[in-house]
């Protein structure tokens, strides 16, 4: 099967690149391993989740979240919402296709990619001059290999298999990782009357959901090093010190950190305070474990009935990809920095591994469908004569048409499989 564009992965990366791909009138197909769209969201997410940063940093193109909606998000409000963009758009996955293998080939100038069908079994073999890889940061789940974990006789669970603490009630459950996930699950044992401890062992900023606010909203317009300086002086405030808890302090800022290294502050949801009141308990690393005995690094030995690990997703695109040096390295992340880390050579993309969430597939979408679209007319000889006439008719026909039918505020006007469609959101 040949198609212009192929993506990988129909998770919010691949719809948002599809939405933009349709824009330019660009035909593409999506390969998703699934049996649905957003499966980390639909299967995988707590109960409990709410999306960390405001609403408006939490789109996907041409389709802004109502002005009603909250302004941080809920899980299921948010699946409602990727529900109704994949009917707006009508955006149609191939699903239960597992990519096995994509390489380049020289001599046809194209990407063969192979599939397999995950219903029939058959290898299907697909051909395409542009390839998107949106298979997220978030493939696969990642486990450290503890000394003794195997001998563990109680639960033991990922984060992406967790749902909520209502059958932990009265028990000793231990959380493993104290990034965003690993907070906000422990937080969410102790409502439900767990006995929670967390290991903590590396430094990390705590701030607010507002303090971020604030600081996405200013870093448009002021240096990194004087955002961090407002956030950690606010952070300071309502924190104090929190090293007498446990919790150090990066010596980076955390809007440098993210910037840099893709490393995002802990934004708290109420944990820190139930840390210093010492109903969850801060425990270091774990040296080894024998049945349902934990020993930690300080020579501390405890029993658990389960252990949650709160540690991360790795991507595995470089395990399928053959040649994805010419966008990734070995970690299956970019290999450029931001913001040239989408494009990659041989006409090869990735699309929402910048570690920047939402905000940064939307940036990525675009920048990929509007590369795609140059190369194409570059290719085409086209926007040339005529067709740039017609090209700008369409644009000024959509003013035209915005003022006419008087939509809201809200309102986008987006041309979609060859008609202006006018979306009320």
């Amino acid at each position: 099967m040949e198609n212009m564009v192929v993506i990988v992965g129909a998770g919010p990366s691949g719809l948002a690149t599809s939405v933009c791909l349709s824009a330019h009138s660009i035909p593409h197909a999506i390969l998703e391993r699934e049996d649905i769209y957003a499966s980390l969201w639909k299967k995988r997410a707590y109960d409990r989740l709410k999306l960390h940063l405001a609403k408006e940093f939490c789109s996907l193109p041409y389709m802004p979240h109502s002005a009603d909606s909250p302004t941080y998000i809920p899980k299921d409000m948010f699946v409602e919402y990727l529900d109704e963009y994949v009917s707006t758009f009508n955006i149609q996955p191939q699903y239960h296709r597992s990519v096995e293998s994509a390489c380049y080939d020289e001599v046809d100038g194209k990407w063969r990619i192979e599939a397999r069908n995950m219903q029939s079994g058959d290898v299907e073999v697909y051909v395409a001059e542009f390839l998107v890889i949106a298979s997220g940061e978030n493939s696969a789940k990642y486990i450290p290999d503890l000394p003794g974990l195997d001998s563990f006789k109680g639960e033991m669970i990922h984060s992406n298999e967790y749902k909520s603490g209502s059958k932990y009630e009265n028990k000793d459950v231990l959380v493993v990782g104290c990034g965003n996930s690993g907070m906000e699950i422990s937080y969410d044992l102790l409502t439900f009357e767990a006995q929670t401890s967390i290991v903590i062992r590396n430094p990390f900023h705590v701030v607010s959901k507002d303090m971020v606010r604030l600081g996405m909203i200013i870093s448009k317009y002021l240096p990194l090093f004087v955002v961090d300086f407002m956030v950690l002086l606010m952070a300071n405030i309502k924190y104090g010190d929190l090293s007498k808890y446990g919790i150090r302090r990066p010596k980076e800022g955390p809007f440098y950190l993210k910037a840099t290294a893709g490393r995002a502050p802990v934004i708290d949801v109420g944990t820190v305070d139930k840390i210093k009141s010492k109903e969850i308990k801060v425990v270091p690393g774990i040296s080894s474990i024998n049945g349902k005995k934990v020993l930690f690094e300080d020579g501390a030995e405890r029993e658990f009935d389960a252990i949650v690990f709160a540690t991360g997703y790795r991507s595995i695109a470089n395990e399928w990809l053959k040649d994805y040096e010419h966008v990734l390295n070995e970690t299956g992340l970019p290999k450029n920095n931001f913001p040239h880390h989408w494009k990659g050579e041989k006409n090869l993309y990735c699309c929402g591994l910048s570690r920047r969430g939402l905000f940064g597939v939307s940036m990525d979408a675009k920048a990929i469908a509007e590369d795609i679209k140059r190369v194409i007319d570059e290719k085409n000889g086209k926007e040339k004569g005529p067709r740039k006439i017609l090209s700008l008719f369409f644009k000024v026909a959509a003013q035209i048409v915005l003022l006419e039918v008087g939509v809201g505020r809200s309102s986008k006007c987006s041309f979609m499989h060859g008609t202006w469609e006018i979306l009320n959101v």
